[in-house]
């Protein structure tokens, strides 16, 4: 555990700072806004293949998942505790970029700019909140030894930030017109759609088929407090997927004519 997190600790931070000093080097024309915005969302990229590749091992290795145990269920979450606590600020750090090059004048690091950063990304700063603080000592301690399978799937969940975060860097490279940019934005969609939405009732339909009930009995049999997180990790997921859907209508259904305007 602490070895973990002291690797994590150095990992994540150090490699956004490695490229951070290689984009001044390979990209000297460019901002440092651009470039701490690029370094974070290729570090998320990182985190993100590490996340899936764990889940899916652990997924793919328990057959009863309800009891088989899978180390990497319980070592991962040791690692996205200190990503998490850095990705938040790595965020602040691009909002306090974004709002000075728009010429709001906010000292980095005081109060205002703290809270500004909060409001605009309350969501998105809750729900790694709830994820240090409630999931963390759920997974680690609460559920005993049970649900390897689960934390699996949820850290599969992961696997559509890859391509959220190109999505983000073609943008950030002035490349949203591209072939590239309109599959990617596919792949956002089905990936997301799959592995953050439909990732619930597959968790669901797995418990029943284990244990042999209907899907639809499942929430009456499991224990309370495992409907609440799940109902608490998909509400933001529906939310940030209906945001996708209303970028893709105005990617995929704005006419040549109308973009040239």
């Amino acid at each position: 555990m602490w070895r973990t997190l002291a690797v994590a600790s150095a990992f994540f931070p150090g490699l956004f700072a490695f490229c951070v000093r290689a984009l001044r080097w390979a990209a000297p024309g460019w901002s440092l806004k651009d470039r701490v915005l690029l370094s974070g969302r290729l570090v998320s990229t990182v985190q993100a293949t590490m996340a899936t590749v764990s889940g899916l091992t652990v997924v793919l290795s328990c057959e009863d998942v309800v009891h088989d145990r899978h180390w990497l269920a319980v070592e991962y979450v040791w690692v996205l505790v200190p990503y998490m606590t850095y990705d938040i600020y790595v965020m602040y750090l691009c909002h306090w970029h974004k709002s000075r090059e728009k010429g709001i004048a906010e000292r980095k690091h005081s109060l205002t700019s703290v809270r500004s950063f909060l409001l605009q990304e309350r969501l998105m700063v809750t729900h790694h909140l709830f994820i240090l603080i409630v999931l963390t000592p759920v997974t680690q301690h609460f559920r005993g030894e049970l649900g390897d399978f689960f934390v699996g799937c949820i850290f599969t969940a992961e696997l559509s930030t890859p391509f959220v975060s190109l999505g983000k860097i073609l943008m950030q490279l002035k490349m949203q017109d591209t072939l590239l940019h309109k599959v990617n934005g596919i792949l956002i969609l089905v990936s997301f759609f799959l592995c953050r939405i439909l990732l619930f009732p597959f968790m669901y339909a797995a418990y029943g088929r284990q244990v042999g009930i209907p899907v639809y009995m499942v929430p009456f049999r499991i224990p309370l407090h495992c409907n609440i997180a799940n109902a608490s990790l998909i509400a933001p997921q529906l939310y940030w997927f209906t945001l996708i859907c209303r970028k893709a209508v105005r990617l995929y259904g704005s006419s040549p004519a109308d973009k040239s305007r």
